[in-house]
């Protein structure tokens, strides 16, 4: 066998190699696309389903397990604005410290999440500790370990809810653009779930008095 022919031989695996491992990225891809399509289309249809029975924290535990799940985050929050207090409050968590951190408070522009909030912008951060608007005293008091950070403002009729934010990715990688734009979606659907819920008790009518 001449060299000229195992050289071409050697191209030719090389080459199917690499379509080999290109098609099994694109099967990955496509898989992703449609677990996020499915969590979005039950998103949509939770979020257009609100009545005055339905569990609001329930539903907010929903969405933010679909929104996690679709872009491989390990932990995260949806913190809401609490009107009185102008502070934001963990009401749901999952992950490692779901378990303590529900209910803390931060201060409007404390941290990332207070600064996303406050400035009505999502940002995408790779390692947090070289983020100067990482605050680092959740993670003091809870003993967690933030690397990576997605987190975006909810945001209804330019009033800000509160934010949502994906933290430390599964496989160690780095947040895309993707990710993010995928929980801008979802911040979008739980600003509506949120906005009909408060009209809907609003506008139950109270139980008359003896």
């Amino acid at each position: 066998m001449s060299n000229d022919f195992r050289e071409v031989l050697r191209f030719v695996q090389l080459q199917n190699v690499q379509l080999k491992a290109d098609n099994e990225a694109l099967e990955n891809e496509v898989r992703m696309l449609r677990s996020v399509l499915d969590a979005l289309r039950s998103l949509q249809e939770v979020s257009a389903s609100v009545t005055a029975q339905t569990d609001v924290m329930g539903l907010l535990d929903r969405i933010l397990e679909s929104a996690l799940a679709s872009i491989g985050a390990h932990d995260g929050s949806l913190l809401l604005v609490d009107e009185e207090t102008g502070e934001l409050v963990f009401v749901v968590v999952f992950g490692e410290v779901r378990d303590v951190l529900s209910g803390h408070r931060i201060a409007l522009g404390e941290g990332i999440a207070g600064w996303v909030a406050a400035n009505r912008e999502a940002v995408m951060v790779g390692d947090v500790h070289f983020d100067h608007r990482f605050s680092g005293s959740v993670d003091r008091k809870f003993e967690f370990l933030t690397r990576s950070m997605l987190c975006v403002p909810i945001i209804y009729a330019d009033n800000v809810l509160g934010v949502i934010q994906a933290l430390n990715k599964i496989d160690g990688e780095a947040f895309n653009e993707g990710d993010l734009a995928l929980l801008g979606v979802v911040a979008q659907l739980a600003a509506a779930a949120i906005t009909n819920m408060s009209k809907l008790v609003t506008a139950v009518p109270e139980e008359p008095v003896g």
